[in-house]
């Protein structure tokens, strides 16, 4: 969701700049600093940038700046005429440029006279926006490139570390029913085996991992699949981690197996990496 984007556009009598930066959240929170004279269009312009963003914490800037002999801030000379007149009572021998120094930085002095919107110029300004958003929308684009390329990464890193879970989990039941046995042995008690066998395969299924296996490869599967999506789908790849999240973290609990347990812990690792980038996606 991070991304700039700035237009400008040189007019006869003034120069328009807009800018627009962009940067994580859950929602569009969109703040503007816009000239008073264009407030009753604020609405409009921040409808033409909720279509394309969708979604982040935006900071949308339009800035107007003179470039010829035109103002609408005037001298309010009948204040000023009054200031005067009160400070030479008070001080008849002061200098009239000092005095005239203060008079301007006093309350009123000014006046800005209030423009009439051209619609013409606003629709001017429309086009400048939407040049700056299509600017800052080929930031977030490139950006995004990126983000695939690590996420398939990481999904093909767990992916392999799955394998692995898959490759040892013989090794494992083998190492889980040798410790049971040797538990029985220790405790030096006579059992009897076929209720052995009966209790063995009760703990061995309470340890198998195939379901969680299976669920997790097609959580990775979906995920990579999700990727390809041309719609905004942040939100549901974030739906999608706590998924296999999930399925890790249950083949964790199970494994009672350390070498195991060790493939959970890097797998776990590849989630929060993604977790991370994932805040970062529309």
């Amino acid at each position: 969701m991070t991304g700039f984007g700035k237009a400008v556009e040189q007019l006869p009598t003034k120069k328009i700049t807009i800018e627009l930066k962009s940067l994580n959240s859950k929602s569009l929170d969109l703040n503007a600093r816009i000239p008073s004279s264009y407030r009753e269009k604020e609405l409009n312009m921040r409808k033409t940038i909720a279509e394309t963003l969708l979604r982040g914490k935006v900071d949308f800037s339009l800035y107007l700046e003179m470039t010829a002999e035109e103002t609408s801030t005037v001298i309010n000379k009948a204040v000023v005429n009054e200031y005067m007149r009160q400070l030479r009572e008070i001080q008849p021998d002061a200098d009239a440029v000092e005095l005239l120094k203060m008079v301007v930085r006093m309350p009123d002095s000014l006046k800005t006279e209030r423009e009439e919107i051209d619609e013409q110029e606003f629709e001017i300004i429309q086009n400048v926006l939407q040049h700056a958003i299509e600017q800052l929308d080929e930031y977030r684009i490139a950006e995004g490139k990126v983000l695939e390329e690590d996420f398939r990464l990481r999904i093909h890193n767990i992916a392999e570390l799955l394998q692995k879970v898959t490759d040892m989990d013989d090794e494992r039941m083998t190492s889980v029913k040798v410790r049971l046995r040797k538990a029985l042995d220790d405790l030096k008690e006579q059992v009897d085996e076929n209720r052995f066998e009966q209790e063995l395969i009760y703990y061995l299924e309470k340890f198998d991992i195939t379901e969680e296996k299976v669920r997790l490869a097609n959580h990775l599967d979906y995920f990579s699949t999700s990727l390809q999506s041309s719609n905004s789908n942040g939100k549901k790849l974030g739906f999608i981690s706590q998924e296999i999240g999930r399925e890790i973290n249950t083949i964790g609990s199970k494994s009672n197996y350390a070498p195991m347990q060790q493939l959970v812990v890097q797998m776990k690792d590849e989630l929060e990496k993604i977790k991370e980038q994932l805040l970062n996606v529309l």
